[in-house]
């Protein structure tokens, strides 16, 4: 009898890639919906920093928006680069995104000026495209190389913007750490090569 394999190929990655980040995104909007409708509560789930009760919010802040103006500017990059980074598998793409989220998240509690809050996706955004930037050249495959130029074309000059102190009412330093802790996923999360199992053969 011949082995069968289960493998979703590529149309069943794309499909779970896309619905994935569907449902990401009418989260993050959900979330503001309710924010509005309970007179912007849920802002105090943003990091303030250095207060030990604040690391709490660390996860939750990456899903909160100060309005539906911030919630739009992340909306389309975090959908198109979150899409893209899935398609190497979502347990994979969890597993980033969690590290980037905390770590970014960290950071900002440590590092952003006293008296601040920060909250929104644009950490994760800014993680995603070093993501994905970093990605191909750790691994040496040809396509994700290509995929990281064409992203750093499309968002490069937003992503340099983003970097710069000079922003008022942007948390320069969560864009920043995101950023690197999107380059730290690439060498965390490389993929590796699996060993053929014994007596098995290739389908």
């Amino acid at each position: 009898m011949t082995d069968i394999r289960l493998d979703t190929g590529t149309g069943g990655r794309v499909r779970a890639a896309a619905v994935l980040m569907g449902a990401w995104i009418a989260l993050l909007w959900a979330l503001e919906v309710a924010d509005v409708l309970t007179g912007h509560a849920l802002d105090a789930y943003g990091v303030t920093p250095r207060e030990p009760g604040e690391l709490l919010d660390v996860v939750p802040s990456a899903f909160l928006h100060f309005g539906f103006g911030h919630l739009a500017s992340n909306t389309m990059p975090l959908l198109v680069l979150g899409f893209l980074a899935a398609l190497g598998g979502i347990r994979r793409f969890l597993g980033v995104a969690a590290l980037i989220v905390v770590a970014d998240g960290v950071a900002v509690w440590l590092v952003s000026p006293s008296g601040t809050n920060t909250a929104g996706a644009s950490g994760l955004v800014f993680g995603l495209f070093g993501y994905l930037l970093a990605r191909g050249f750790v691994e040496r495959k040809a396509l994700d190389v290509v995929v990281g130029v064409l992203v750093a074309a499309v968002w490069g000059g937003s992503i340099l913007a983003g970097l710069s102190p000079a922003a008022t009412g942007v948390s320069w330093q969560g864009h920043l750490f995101g950023l690197l802790a999107g380059v730290a996923a690439a060498f965390v999360f490389r993929a590796r090569g699996r060993a053929p199992r014994a007596g098995g053969a290739a389908v």
